[in-house]
């Protein structure tokens, strides 16, 4: 299997502002050719695809949600790049729901709607994404992006937390199983991060205590998880196949 270093054909999951963005420059400047995914923020995809170095770049939009729509999106991705070499799944939703202070029918709804962006999504995005790379032969790589809150917990996010454990997973079984095609799977887990959703966060009241939640005395920073990215997606990382890279800072530990 002989995976180039760049000129790749990379399709970018939840990819029209905050990681999904700076994970899509990532690979534009190392030379490669993405496919923007977004849901429903068309307009912010628009500025990600244009804010991309190099030529080739395509929009894909749809409802990941929708199996349907899944597969919708990677045969666009597929027909504009005319392939696929990696697959970045960032797509993800994020809502508060403490069980104390949350409805069941809500609880119920909130559970729903995680399970199949978080898990589900990335299960049939991994399928179909992997099913071409195997036809075309020439292997590729899957990253997900997990979460430090499925080792520690998400008390005010647990569907969160537990969709992204399962996402973790989901990388280290399919490593196994796409090993003999040449694909190499892996997972990032990050802790706290700068994007434009949480800076009320870290402006406000809570600030201070995100940042001193690391030894550092900051968060990070979403350019610092896509060069980790990058790196995973790389010719030199098959050896890291299976593995889940904590990018926290220092500020969970485990072994």
């Amino acid at each position: 299997m002989n995976l180039p270093a760049t000129g790749r054909r990379v399709l970018v999951s939840g990819a029209s502002r905050g990681l999904g963005r700076a994970v899509a420059q990532a690979f534009a400047a190392n030379g490669d050719r993405v496919a923007v995914h977004f849901g429903s923020r068309a307009e912010d995809a628009r500025v990600s695809l244009e804010s991309l170095t190099g030529t080739g770049h395509v929009l894909v939009g749809g409802d990941l949600a929708n199996p349907a729509q899944a597969a919708a999106v990677m045969d666009m991705a597929a027909e504009g790049l005319g392939g696929i070499d990696v697959l970045v799944n960032n797509a993800a939703v994020n809502s508060r729901h403490p069980l104390p202070e949350t409805s069941y029918e809500e609880w119920v709804a909130v559970w729903r709607q995680h399970v199949e962006v978080n898990l589900l999504a990335t299960a049939n995005l991994s399928h179909l994404a992997a099913r071409l790379m195997i036809e075309q032969g020439t292997g590729g790589r899957i990253v997900n992006i997990g979460s430090r809150g499925a080792f520690r917990g998400e008390p005010d996010h647990p569907a969160y937390g537990a969709t992204k454990a399962a996402v973790h997973a989901l990388g280290q079984s399919l490593a196994v199983s796409l090993a003999p095609h040449g694909i190499a799977v892996a997972s990032v887990a990050p802790g706290f991060f700068a994007t434009e959703r949480v800076a009320p966060r870290l402006e406000g009241p809570e600030g201070e205590a995100i940042r001193e939640q690391s030894p550092f005395g900051r968060v990070g920073s979403a350019e610092e998880i896509a060069a980790a990215v990058l790196w995973l997606a790389s010719p030199a990382a098959e050896w890291s196949s299976g593995t889940i890279l904590d990018l926290n800072g220092a500020s969970y530990l485990r072994s």
